[in-house]
């Protein structure tokens, strides 16, 4: 894990990672398109992990947690998770972007985001692009325009200026493996010109100490180590998928979310 490390805060990302094997990522994938027939889309629904013990399972993987550690310390929240996936042929792309710009999270480099593929990511399929090393000069100024573009994934469409892609890397990753990157690496992904859907599972970490600074109220589960500071009102994990009274708390936590964003968007 030491050269893991080293790479991390060199270059902002490590890739790949491998969390389970091919075959396990894809009934991991099929589970996640089962209770898709049952609620829905779950493209960017937030605390995936609240609701679907796929995602929970996934996250809690300890070759997961070890490269975690490695990044952020051995003290380690699970902040937020969701499905990202993008249809088959679609041209759903994200700009240039810094992941931290709107979470109003009080410590950059005490944060790491991980991607786990359950299909082939690819630069046809539009996996991730990083610029290494676009961490350390801290953040940069972003564009959130009025009405966001219709193919635009993020929430508010934001973007960053001025962004020399020269350096960029494409991040591509098989089934079961993961990217793990810094909140202010600069990264994009491009629309999907394969024909199968491009699905993945972004899990948040945070070390304790980190603080929502844009209200008291968040939430986190302890995945290792211990939490002394008391930041985050506590989650439960899944017992089963889909339990009505785990989904309204999902739901609750997607709107708290989403809603955090706009008020940062509006404070800026």
């Amino acid at each position: 894990m030491r050269d893991l490390r080293a790479r991390y805060r060199r270059d902002g990302f490590v890739a790949p990672v491998r969390v389970v094997d091919e075959i396990s990522a894809l009934a991991h994938r099929a589970r996640m398109e089962a209770a898709e027939e049952q609620v829905g889309p779950l493209h960017y629904r937030d605390k995936a992990h609240l609701v679907l013990t796929s995602a929970w399972e996934l996250i809690a993987s300890s070759t997961l947690l070890d490269a975690v550690e490695a990044c952020i310390g051995p003290d380690i929240l699970l902040y937020n998770s969701t499905y990202i996936v993008k249809e088959p042929g679609s041209p759903a792309q994200v700009n240039w972007h810094q992941d931290l710009t709107y979470w109003g999270l009080s410590d950059d480099d005490a944060q790491v985001s991980a991607w786990i593929a359950l299909s082939p990511a690819t630069p046809e399929s539009g996996c991730m692009q990083m610029i290494p090393g676009s961490h350390v000069a801290g953040p940069v100024d972003h564009v959130t325009p009025a009405q966001k573009a219709p193919d635009d994934v993020l929430d508010l469409g934001q973007y960053a200026r001025g962004v020399d892609e020269s350096t960029a890397v494409h991040v591509p990753l098989l089934p079961g493996e993961a990217s793990l990157h810094h909140g202010l690496t600069l990264h994009s992904s491009r629309p999907n010109r394969s024909d199968d859907r491009r699905i993945g599972v972004n899990a948040q970490f945070v070390a304790p100490h980190v603080r929502q600074l844009q209200h008291g109220d968040d939430t986190a589960i302890v995945m290792r180590g211990v939490d002394a500071f008391g930041h985050f009102r506590p989650e439960e994990p899944p017992v089963r998928d889909l339990a009505p009274e785990a989904l309204e708390r999902q739901r609750e936590a997607d709107r708290r979310i989403k809603s955090n964003y706009k008020a940062v968007r509006d404070r800026r």
